[in-house]
């Protein structure tokens, strides 16, 4: 098994804005071989530096079954309007990338 994840760290005030673009996007993920589950996680907010953090989270059968999604047309028109949302963002999304190695 293997889990991707992106945080975000999301301008305050942009919340909303962000999760609807979750919300309304088409990923197609459930016509990905290996896909089987995801998550957008809304986690603290750091009102020092202003932001709330976020991770999408992504489970899949195998690695290899995850770099086939992200070489896929299926990615691109998800990802295809990433950039042009009225979120703002401090920073670039950080990717990880998780081998399970024990699991119940």
């Amino acid at each position: 098994m293997y889990i991707a994840m992106n945080r975000f760290k999301v301008q305050n005030g942009s919340e909303t804005a962000f999760e609807d673009v979750w919300k309304n996007r088409d990923s197609s993920l459930n016509e990905m071989k290996g896909f089987r589950e995801f998550h957008l996680l809304r986690g603290p907010a750091n009102e020092a530096e202003g932001y709330t953090l976020y991770a999408s989270h992504t489970i899949w059968a195998s690695q290899d079954d995850f770099v086939a999604w992200t070489k896929s047309e299926n990615f691109r028109n998800a990802h295809k309007n990433a950039g042009s949302s009225k979120a703002s963002y401090v920073g670039h999304p950080q990717f990880e990338g998780f081998s399970v190695v024990e699991g119940a």
